[in-house]
């Protein structure tokens, strides 16, 4: 077994792992950090599959820019729930924490390995592609003329989940009149006889 199928294995586990801890967090804030981490295991797939561009796009926009906005919104409406600093994990919590920080330890020897012994051969490319596969000007081109109605309808589908976002965690007691103001000169209000 080469160093590229346990890249991928391990990239592969962590993605799942990460999408599967993420539904099950009652913690929004937990969630949006596992999908983080299973955003960046997605992000060494597409990198492992020669498609650069794709990669670094899913780091800086998804996990740099998106789901930093959903932390904020989750902070900003106050989303957390109720937290519990006093009390200790759950098991389930508690073995998700030991196999993350094993499995990092694990990549870590292996960024570490591969770095002091370079004589195995090119790393890190699973497959080899065409010269442009996953440059900027091609995934430019498919998805401006090709798949232009889909991100457009994509783009329409995360502004509606904003607004049905903001629509559901909005107080049932709320009124959405403005409060009635009357400036009136001169006061109508009944007087007893002077």
């Amino acid at each position: 077994m080469n160093l590229d199928t346990i890249i991928f294995v391990v990239s592969a586990a962590l993605a799942v792992f990460g999408g599967t801890m993420m539904i099950a967090q009652r913690n929004p804030v937990l969630s949006v950090l596992y999908l983080i981490l299973s955003l960046v295991a997605q992000a060494v797939l597409y990198v492992q599959l020669s498609a650069l561009f794709l990669g670094a796009v899913l780091i800086i926009v998804y996990s740099g820019a998106i789901l930093v906005l959903f932390l904020f919104v989750i902070m900003l409406l106050n989303l957390r729930g109720t937290e519990d600093l006093g009390t200790g994990s759950r098991p389930v919590s508690r073995t998700a924490k030991f196999i993350l920080a094993f499995l990092f330890v694990v990549e870590l020897v292996m960024v570490v390995r591969t770095g002091f012994f370079r004589g195995q051969g090119e790393i890190g490319m699973m497959t080899v592609q065409a010269p442009d596969f996953g440059s900027v000007k091609t995934v430019a081109t498919l998805l401006f003329t090709k798949y232009l109605y889909p991100f457009e309808l994509a783009g329409i589908l995360l502004l509606a989940a904003i607004v049905g976002a903001v629509v559901m965690t909005r107080n049932p007691g709320e009124d959405d009149s403005p409060p009635v103001v009357t400036n009136s000169p001169r006061d109508n209000s009944p007087k007893g006889n002077e």
